[in-house]
């Protein structure tokens, strides 16, 4: 039984070294065309890189699935078109899993555009301030300009305009 045993687990795992070999031979033959798809799919030379180490990976712990060597190509193909999909897929969903992490956190997010009321008042606010402009002195509307919205000094503008 013992011996049986011990024949069994050898012949198992010469025929995992034999499969380790045939699949080394494979995915050298094979992983750049590989790659050259990935790089048209995926987009970018980091993420073809990355899909391609994993598809190669999830080949190998499947490599009992695949029923034809000549069909080696085709089967890792499809299994990193799968690995860039999931890939894109995270890509897309990551901004949205920041945001609730954040949230999670207790961060509060808050949006940069002024609120609906804010635009109102403040075209109100300016409006108001126009027609107190345009009621004012020539000459008091001339400090304002130049002291207030050209930003000169208190001296310069008195001196522009020869007053003390």
């Amino acid at each position: 039984m013992l011996q049986r045993t011990i024949l069994w687990m050898h012949r198992k795992i010469t025929a995992t070294e034999q499969d380790q070999v045939n699949f080394e031979s494979l995915a050298n033959e094979h992983k750049d065309a590989i790659y050259r798809q990935m790089l048209r799919v995926c987009g970018n030379r980091e993420d073809a890189e990355d899909v391609l180490i994993e598809a190669l990976l999830k080949a190998y712990c499947s490599l009992d699935q695949l029923r034809d060597s000549a069909s080696f190509k085709a089967w890792l193909a499809q299994i990193a078109r799968r690995v860039c999909w999931q890939l894109k897929q995270h890509e897309a969903l990551l901004p949205l899993l920041q945001l609730s992490e954040m949230e999670t956190a207790g961060h509060e997010l808050h949006d940069k555009a002024a609120a609906p009321e804010e635009i109102v008042s403040a075209a109100q606010m300016k409006q108001f301030l126009q027609q107190a402009v345009s009621r004012l002195a020539p000459e008091f509307r001339a400090v304002y300009q130049l002291r207030d919205l050209d930003e000169l000094p208190g001296d310069e503008v008195a001196a522009m305009l020869g007053i003390s």
